[in-house]
Protein backbone atom coordinates (compact mmCIF):
# COMPACT_ATOMS: atom_id res chain seq x y z
CA UNK A 1 0.00 0.00 0.00
CA UNK A 2 0.84 3.41 -0.63
CA UNK A 3 2.33 5.77 1.98
CA UNK A 4 0.66 8.95 3.11
CA UNK A 5 4.35 10.21 3.26
CA UNK A 6 4.16 14.27 2.17
CA UNK A 7 7.66 14.03 0.65
CA UNK A 8 10.36 15.88 1.77
CA UNK A 9 11.68 19.50 2.14
CA UNK A 10 14.29 21.70 2.58
CA UNK A 11 14.77 23.90 5.99
CA UNK A 12 16.92 26.34 4.60
CA UNK A 13 14.28 27.80 1.21
CA UNK A 14 11.58 25.11 1.35
CA UNK A 15 11.89 23.13 -1.91
CA UNK A 16 10.21 19.93 -1.75
CA UNK A 17 10.46 16.81 -3.41
CA UNK A 18 8.88 13.32 -3.66
CA UNK A 19 11.74 11.28 -2.30
CA UNK A 20 15.01 12.22 -0.04
CA UNK A 21 18.08 13.82 -1.97
CA UNK A 22 21.70 14.44 0.14
CA UNK A 23 22.18 18.24 -1.79
CA UNK A 24 18.70 20.23 -2.16
CA UNK A 25 17.81 21.31 -6.03
CA UNK A 26 17.11 24.69 -5.13
CA UNK A 27 19.38 26.36 -2.91
CA UNK A 28 22.15 23.89 -2.97
CA UNK A 29 22.53 23.30 0.58
CA UNK A 30 23.69 19.95 1.75
CA UNK A 31 21.56 18.06 4.54
CA UNK A 32 18.96 20.31 4.67
CA UNK A 33 16.18 18.19 3.07
CA UNK A 34 13.62 16.55 5.96
CA UNK A 35 11.16 14.41 5.59
CA UNK A 36 7.66 16.74 5.28
CA UNK A 37 4.65 16.02 7.59
CA UNK A 38 1.74 14.38 5.36
CA UNK A 39 -0.27 16.88 3.22
CA UNK A 40 -3.82 15.55 5.51
CA UNK A 41 -1.65 15.49 8.85
CA UNK A 42 -3.35 18.50 10.27
CA UNK A 43 -6.17 19.35 7.55
CA UNK A 44 -9.02 19.76 9.51
CA UNK A 45 -8.47 19.89 13.22
CA UNK A 46 -9.50 22.18 15.59
CA UNK A 47 -7.04 24.57 17.52
CA UNK A 48 -8.35 25.00 20.68
CA UNK A 49 -7.89 28.25 22.54
CA UNK A 50 -5.77 28.58 25.70
CA UNK A 51 -6.72 31.07 27.97
CA UNK A 52 -3.42 33.01 28.82
CA UNK A 53 -1.51 33.14 32.49
CA UNK A 54 -1.44 34.67 35.28
CA UNK A 55 0.68 38.32 34.32
CA UNK A 56 1.01 37.17 30.34
CA UNK A 57 -2.64 39.01 28.89
CA UNK A 58 -2.70 41.78 26.05
CA UNK A 59 -2.06 44.89 27.79
CA UNK A 60 -2.59 48.41 25.87
CA UNK A 61 0.92 49.41 24.67
CA UNK A 62 0.90 52.89 26.40
CA UNK A 63 0.44 50.69 30.10
CA UNK A 64 3.59 49.20 29.06
CA UNK A 65 7.26 50.17 30.39
CA UNK A 66 10.53 49.92 28.68
CA UNK A 67 12.36 50.32 31.37
CA UNK A 68 13.09 46.85 32.23
CA UNK A 69 14.81 45.82 28.93
CA UNK A 70 16.89 49.70 28.48
CA UNK A 71 20.47 48.93 26.96
CA UNK A 72 22.87 47.90 29.69
CA UNK A 73 27.03 49.08 28.81
CA UNK A 74 28.99 46.62 28.26
CA UNK A 75 32.27 48.71 29.30
CA UNK A 76 33.56 48.65 25.70
CA UNK A 77 32.74 52.07 24.04
CA UNK A 78 32.68 50.77 20.56
CA UNK A 79 30.76 47.58 20.92
CA UNK A 80 27.89 49.56 22.98
CA UNK A 81 28.11 51.79 19.83
CA UNK A 82 27.27 48.76 17.51
CA UNK A 83 24.92 47.45 19.59
CA UNK A 84 22.85 50.72 19.95
CA UNK A 85 23.76 51.57 23.48
CA UNK A 86 24.84 48.11 25.18
CA UNK A 87 23.41 44.76 25.67
CA UNK A 88 19.14 44.30 26.21
CA UNK A 89 18.67 41.85 28.75
CA UNK A 90 16.74 38.66 27.30
CA UNK A 91 18.60 39.23 23.91
CA UNK A 92 19.82 36.84 21.65
CA UNK A 93 23.27 38.31 19.33
CA UNK A 94 24.81 35.94 17.34
CA UNK A 95 28.87 36.91 16.33
CA UNK A 96 30.36 35.66 13.24
CA UNK A 97 33.41 36.01 11.69
CA UNK A 98 36.50 34.24 10.18
CA UNK A 99 38.40 31.86 12.20
CA UNK A 100 41.25 33.69 14.09
CA UNK A 101 39.66 36.59 13.43
CA UNK A 102 39.46 37.62 17.41
CA UNK A 103 35.80 36.92 18.43
CA UNK A 104 37.07 34.73 21.55
CA UNK A 105 39.36 37.32 22.50
CA UNK A 106 36.45 40.26 22.26
CA UNK A 107 33.55 38.14 23.86
CA UNK A 108 36.18 36.98 27.07
CA UNK A 109 36.71 40.92 27.01
CA UNK A 110 33.14 41.60 27.42
CA UNK A 111 32.80 38.90 30.17
CA UNK A 112 35.30 39.73 32.20
CA UNK A 113 34.52 43.52 31.91
CA UNK A 114 30.64 42.50 33.40
CA UNK A 115 32.32 40.61 35.82
CA UNK A 116 34.02 43.19 37.01
CA UNK A 117 30.86 45.25 37.42
CA UNK A 118 29.23 42.75 40.12
CA UNK A 119 27.68 40.68 37.43
CA UNK A 120 27.96 36.70 37.31
CA UNK A 121 29.10 35.53 33.85
CA UNK A 122 28.88 32.44 32.30
CA UNK A 123 31.33 31.21 29.68
CA UNK A 124 30.33 27.70 27.47
CA UNK A 125 32.78 26.62 25.36
CA UNK A 126 32.81 23.91 22.92
CA UNK A 127 36.11 24.17 21.24
CA UNK A 128 38.41 24.93 24.24
CA UNK A 129 39.01 23.26 27.18
CA UNK A 130 38.63 25.38 30.86
CA UNK A 131 42.64 25.56 30.94
CA UNK A 132 42.93 26.92 27.52
CA UNK A 133 40.52 29.84 28.07
CA UNK A 134 42.05 30.24 31.73
CA UNK A 135 45.43 30.86 29.66
CA UNK A 136 43.74 33.46 27.76
CA UNK A 137 41.97 35.36 30.18
CA UNK A 138 45.67 35.69 32.03
CA UNK A 139 47.37 37.14 29.32
CA UNK A 140 44.23 39.57 28.59
CA UNK A 141 43.83 40.40 32.53
CA UNK A 142 40.20 38.49 32.67
CA UNK A 143 40.10 36.93 35.53
CA UNK A 144 37.50 37.35 38.23
CA UNK A 145 35.79 35.31 40.72
CA UNK A 146 32.26 35.27 38.67
CA UNK A 147 33.47 34.92 35.77
CA UNK A 148 32.37 31.13 35.54
CA UNK A 149 33.59 28.50 32.38
CA UNK A 150 32.60 25.40 30.91
CA UNK A 151 33.33 22.89 28.03
CA UNK A 152 30.51 21.48 27.29
CA UNK A 153 29.53 20.30 24.16
CA UNK A 154 26.05 18.52 25.60
CA UNK A 155 22.92 21.17 25.23
CA UNK A 156 21.03 19.65 28.07
CA UNK A 157 24.45 20.21 30.66
CA UNK A 158 24.62 23.67 29.20
CA UNK A 159 21.34 24.70 30.16
CA UNK A 160 21.79 22.89 33.99
CA UNK A 161 24.66 25.07 33.80
CA UNK A 162 22.74 28.40 33.28
CA UNK A 163 20.17 26.79 36.31
CA UNK A 164 23.13 26.56 38.60
CA UNK A 165 25.08 29.93 38.21
CA UNK A 166 22.19 32.30 36.86
CA UNK A 167 23.91 34.37 35.24
CA UNK A 168 23.19 38.08 34.00
CA UNK A 169 24.94 36.93 30.65
CA UNK A 170 25.68 33.81 28.69
CA UNK A 171 28.16 33.32 25.94
CA UNK A 172 28.16 30.22 24.02
CA UNK A 173 31.07 29.66 21.74
CA UNK A 174 30.43 28.25 19.53
CA UNK A 175 26.43 27.67 18.43
CA UNK A 176 27.74 24.63 15.90
CA UNK A 177 29.49 23.20 18.10
CA UNK A 178 27.00 21.91 20.65
CA UNK A 179 24.65 18.74 20.00
CA UNK A 180 21.33 18.01 21.83
CA UNK A 181 20.82 14.12 22.38
CA UNK A 182 16.79 14.77 21.17
CA UNK A 183 17.99 15.70 17.82
CA UNK A 184 19.24 13.16 15.20
CA UNK A 185 22.74 14.00 13.47
CA UNK A 186 25.40 15.13 14.50
CA UNK A 187 26.98 19.20 16.02
CA UNK A 188 26.56 21.43 13.33
CA UNK A 189 23.90 19.57 11.49
CA UNK A 190 21.12 22.07 10.02
CA UNK A 191 18.71 20.33 12.81
CA UNK A 192 21.17 20.40 15.51
CA UNK A 193 21.66 24.16 15.17
CA UNK A 194 18.13 24.92 14.93
CA UNK A 195 17.70 23.24 18.05
CA UNK A 196 20.62 24.75 20.07
CA UNK A 197 19.22 27.88 18.97
CA UNK A 198 15.50 27.74 19.78
CA UNK A 199 16.66 26.12 23.07
CA UNK A 200 19.03 28.55 24.13
CA UNK A 201 16.57 31.96 22.55
CA UNK A 202 13.82 30.58 24.86
CA UNK A 203 15.62 29.94 27.52
CA UNK A 204 17.19 33.75 27.51
CA UNK A 205 13.36 35.43 27.15
CA UNK A 206 12.39 33.38 29.89
CA UNK A 207 15.00 34.33 32.47
CA UNK A 208 15.43 37.88 30.61
CA UNK A 209 19.30 37.12 30.54
CA UNK A 210 21.42 38.07 27.36
CA UNK A 211 22.75 35.60 25.13
CA UNK A 212 25.71 35.27 23.07
CA UNK A 213 26.35 32.84 20.39
CA UNK A 214 29.46 32.30 18.25
CA UNK A 215 28.51 31.53 14.81
CA UNK A 216 30.91 29.64 12.12
CA UNK A 217 31.84 30.93 8.39
CA UNK A 218 31.19 29.40 5.47
CA UNK A 219 33.92 30.17 2.89
CA UNK A 220 32.27 32.44 1.36
CA UNK A 221 31.25 34.61 4.40
CA UNK A 222 28.16 34.10 5.31
CA UNK A 223 26.90 32.23 9.07
CA UNK A 224 26.86 28.40 8.74
CA UNK A 225 23.90 26.27 9.31
CA UNK A 226 20.56 26.91 8.56
CA UNK A 227 19.28 30.36 7.73
CA UNK A 228 16.95 30.62 10.36
CA UNK A 229 19.34 30.99 12.54
CA UNK A 230 19.71 34.55 11.69
CA UNK A 231 15.74 35.16 11.93
CA UNK A 232 15.68 33.50 15.38
CA UNK A 233 18.26 36.31 16.57
CA UNK A 234 17.76 39.77 17.72
CA UNK A 235 21.09 41.11 16.35
CA UNK A 236 23.75 39.64 14.68
CA UNK A 237 27.06 41.02 14.54
CA UNK A 238 29.94 40.18 12.06
CA UNK A 239 33.64 40.46 12.87
CA UNK A 240 35.69 41.22 10.06
CA UNK A 241 39.51 42.18 9.57
CA UNK A 242 42.88 41.09 7.58
CA UNK A 243 44.96 38.88 9.25
CA UNK A 244 48.09 40.96 7.57
CA UNK A 245 46.45 43.74 9.70
CA UNK A 246 45.82 44.76 13.61
CA UNK A 247 42.55 46.46 12.17
CA UNK A 248 39.20 44.42 13.28
CA UNK A 249 35.93 45.85 12.42
CA UNK A 250 32.60 45.07 13.82
CA UNK A 251 29.26 45.14 11.86
CA UNK A 252 25.84 44.88 12.87
CA UNK A 253 23.58 43.00 10.01
CA UNK A 254 20.64 43.02 12.27
CA UNK A 255 19.71 44.70 15.04
CA UNK A 256 15.64 45.07 16.43
CA UNK A 257 16.82 47.27 19.27
CA UNK A 258 18.98 50.01 17.33
CA UNK A 259 20.59 51.11 14.20
CA UNK A 260 22.03 48.39 11.48
CA UNK A 261 24.72 50.85 10.11
CA UNK A 262 27.24 51.25 12.28
CA UNK A 263 30.50 50.09 12.70
CA UNK A 264 33.20 49.78 15.59
CA UNK A 265 37.24 50.21 15.23
CA UNK A 266 39.38 47.35 17.62
CA UNK A 267 42.86 46.59 17.18
CA UNK A 268 44.73 43.18 18.27
CA UNK A 269 47.68 43.70 20.48
CA UNK A 270 49.88 41.17 22.36
CA UNK A 271 47.42 41.69 25.21
CA UNK A 272 44.12 41.09 23.96
CA UNK A 273 42.07 43.30 22.05
CA UNK A 274 41.34 46.96 22.15
CA UNK A 275 39.26 49.42 20.69
CA UNK A 276 39.78 52.62 18.90
CA UNK A 277 37.66 55.23 19.14
CA UNK A 278 39.10 57.28 16.47
CA UNK A 279 40.44 55.66 13.98
CA UNK A 280 40.96 58.74 11.20
CA UNK A 281 44.97 58.27 11.42
CA UNK A 282 44.93 54.83 10.90
CA UNK A 283 44.33 54.85 6.92
CA UNK A 284 46.78 57.85 5.78
CA UNK A 285 50.35 57.95 5.52
CA UNK A 286 52.80 59.34 7.48
CA UNK A 287 55.01 60.86 4.65
CA UNK A 288 55.56 64.60 5.18
CA UNK A 289 56.01 65.94 1.57
CA UNK A 290 53.19 65.73 -0.73
CA UNK A 291 54.17 62.65 -3.40
CA UNK A 292 52.41 61.86 -7.06
CA UNK A 293 50.10 59.46 -7.26
CA UNK A 294 48.20 60.02 -3.50
CA UNK A 295 44.66 60.87 -3.01
CA UNK A 296 42.79 61.06 -0.38
CA UNK A 297 38.90 60.67 0.25
CA UNK A 298 36.28 60.36 2.65
CA UNK A 299 34.70 57.09 3.20
CA UNK A 300 31.43 56.19 5.11
CA UNK A 301 32.12 53.27 7.30
CA UNK A 302 28.34 52.94 8.61
CA UNK A 303 27.59 56.53 9.79
CA UNK A 304 31.14 57.06 10.62
CA UNK A 305 33.40 59.21 8.35
CA UNK A 306 36.76 58.23 7.73
CA UNK A 307 39.60 59.94 5.81
CA UNK A 308 41.34 56.77 3.63
CA UNK A 309 44.32 57.62 1.20
CA UNK A 310 44.37 56.18 -2.03
CA UNK A 311 47.61 55.50 -3.68
CA UNK A 312 48.21 55.08 -7.59
CA UNK A 313 51.77 53.86 -9.41
CA UNK A 314 51.53 54.13 -13.25
CA UNK A 315 54.74 52.65 -14.79
CA UNK A 316 55.67 51.25 -18.21
CA UNK A 317 54.59 47.91 -19.54
CA UNK A 318 57.30 45.42 -20.47
CA UNK A 319 54.23 43.28 -22.00
CA UNK A 320 51.78 43.13 -24.92
CA UNK A 321 48.55 43.66 -21.84
CA UNK A 322 49.57 45.70 -19.19
CA UNK A 323 48.81 45.04 -15.40
CA UNK A 324 45.96 45.95 -13.82
CA UNK A 325 46.93 45.40 -10.24
CA UNK A 326 44.56 46.60 -6.56
CA UNK A 327 44.62 46.23 -3.30
CA UNK A 328 41.67 47.28 -1.23
CA UNK A 329 39.08 48.40 -4.19
CA UNK A 330 37.23 46.71 -6.77
CA UNK A 331 39.60 45.62 -9.28
CA UNK A 332 36.49 46.41 -12.41
CA UNK A 333 35.67 49.33 -11.17
CA UNK A 334 39.25 50.32 -11.25
CA UNK A 335 39.04 49.16 -14.95
CA UNK A 336 36.04 51.47 -16.00
CA UNK A 337 37.80 54.50 -14.31
CA UNK A 338 40.85 53.49 -15.82
CA UNK A 339 38.89 53.58 -19.43
CA UNK A 340 37.01 56.74 -18.48
CA UNK A 341 40.22 58.85 -17.59
CA UNK A 342 41.36 57.89 -21.19
CA UNK A 343 38.40 58.30 -23.23
CA UNK A 344 37.68 61.35 -21.01
CA UNK A 345 40.54 63.29 -19.56
CA UNK A 346 42.97 62.02 -22.56
CA UNK A 347 45.02 60.03 -20.66
CA UNK A 348 47.29 57.35 -22.23
CA UNK A 349 47.20 54.15 -20.00
CA UNK A 350 46.47 51.42 -22.53
CA UNK A 351 50.32 50.84 -22.89
CA UNK A 352 51.13 51.15 -19.03
CA UNK A 353 50.90 49.15 -15.90
CA UNK A 354 48.35 50.69 -12.96
CA UNK A 355 48.66 50.06 -9.59
CA UNK A 356 45.99 50.78 -7.01
CA UNK A 357 46.38 50.50 -3.52
CA UNK A 358 44.53 51.89 -0.42
CA UNK A 359 47.00 52.31 2.78
CA UNK A 360 45.82 50.48 5.85
CA UNK A 361 44.46 47.68 4.69
CA UNK A 362 41.17 49.28 4.23
CA UNK A 363 38.76 47.98 1.61
CA UNK A 364 36.97 50.87 -0.61
CA UNK A 365 33.53 49.63 -1.85
CA UNK A 366 31.12 52.10 -2.55
CA UNK A 367 31.52 54.57 -5.32
CA UNK A 368 32.09 57.48 -3.79
CA UNK A 369 36.56 56.96 -3.68
CA UNK A 370 36.36 56.85 -7.53
CA UNK A 371 37.29 60.73 -7.72
CA UNK A 372 39.97 59.97 -5.54
CA UNK A 373 41.28 57.29 -6.90
CA UNK A 374 41.08 58.76 -10.85
CA UNK A 375 42.71 61.90 -9.26
CA UNK A 376 45.75 59.39 -8.04
CA UNK A 377 46.18 57.71 -11.06
CA UNK A 378 46.21 60.96 -13.13
CA UNK A 379 48.85 62.96 -10.81
CA UNK A 380 50.73 59.79 -11.22
CA UNK A 381 50.76 59.89 -15.30
CA UNK A 382 51.92 63.30 -14.79
CA UNK A 383 53.92 62.63 -12.02
CA UNK A 384 52.33 65.71 -10.20
CA UNK A 385 51.63 65.54 -6.40
CA UNK A 386 47.96 66.90 -5.46
CA UNK A 387 48.48 68.57 -2.52
CA UNK A 388 48.33 67.52 0.55
CA UNK A 389 45.19 68.69 2.37
CA UNK A 390 43.23 68.05 -0.63
CA UNK A 391 40.24 64.99 -0.19
CA UNK A 392 38.29 64.16 -2.89
CA UNK A 393 34.72 62.59 -2.69
CA UNK A 394 32.04 61.66 -5.44
CA UNK A 395 31.13 59.33 -7.81
CA UNK A 396 32.92 58.75 -11.75
CA UNK A 397 29.80 57.62 -14.38
CA UNK A 398 30.93 57.25 -17.91
CA UNK A 399 30.11 60.35 -19.46
CA UNK A 400 32.91 61.49 -17.22
CA UNK A 401 30.71 63.37 -14.75
CA UNK A 402 31.17 63.56 -11.04
CA UNK A 403 28.22 62.32 -9.88
CA UNK A 404 26.61 63.05 -6.14
CA UNK A 405 27.67 60.05 -3.31
CA UNK A 406 25.09 60.01 0.01
CA UNK A 407 26.23 61.75 2.93
CA UNK A 408 28.04 64.33 1.18
CA UNK A 409 27.22 67.06 3.56
CA UNK A 410 28.80 64.71 6.67
CA UNK A 411 31.86 63.36 4.60
CA UNK A 412 32.57 67.65 3.97
CA UNK A 413 32.24 68.28 7.50
CA UNK A 414 34.55 65.77 8.76
CA UNK A 415 37.18 66.56 6.26
CA UNK A 416 37.34 70.19 7.67
CA UNK A 417 37.24 69.25 10.98
CA UNK A 418 40.92 67.18 9.83
CA UNK A 419 41.82 70.47 8.58
CA UNK A 420 40.79 68.92 4.30
CA UNK A 421 39.78 70.92 1.75
CA UNK A 422 37.26 68.43 0.09
CA UNK A 423 36.87 68.42 -3.71
CA UNK A 424 32.88 67.03 -3.80
CA UNK A 425 31.04 66.49 -6.99
CA UNK A 426 29.03 70.33 -6.58
CA UNK A 427 32.68 72.21 -6.71
CA UNK A 428 33.85 69.24 -9.62
CA UNK A 429 31.02 68.96 -12.10
CA UNK A 430 33.28 67.01 -14.59
CA UNK A 431 36.39 65.22 -14.66
CA UNK A 432 38.36 67.45 -17.05
CA UNK A 433 37.24 70.31 -14.32
CA UNK A 434 38.46 67.89 -11.17
CA UNK A 435 41.35 67.63 -12.63
CA UNK A 436 42.11 71.51 -13.22
CA UNK A 437 40.96 72.45 -9.64
CA UNK A 438 43.08 69.83 -7.94
CA UNK A 439 46.23 70.68 -9.84
CA UNK A 440 45.97 74.12 -9.08
CA UNK A 441 46.08 73.52 -5.53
Amino acid sequence: MATKSGGYTCTECGWRTAKWVGRCGECQQWGTVVEAQAPGATLGRTVRATPPQAGREARPITELSADAVAHRATGIGELDRVLGGGVVPGAAILFSGEPGVGKSTLLLDVAARVAAAGGRVLYASGEESTGQIRMRAERTGALHDTLFLASENDLGTVLGHIEAVRPQLVIVDSVQTLASDQVEGGAGGPAQVREVASALIREAKQRGVPVVLVGHVTKDGSVAGPRLLEHLVDVVCHFEGDRQTALRFLRTLKNRFGPTDEIGCFEMTGTGIAEVPDPSGLFLSRGGEPVSGTCATIAMEGRRALPVEVQALVAASATPNPRRVTSGVDSSRVAMILAVLERRAGARLHDKDVYVSTVGGVRLVEPAADLAIALAVLSAVADRPLPHELAAVGELSLAGEIRPVVGGAQRASEARRLGYRVLIDSEAGTLRRAREVAMEG
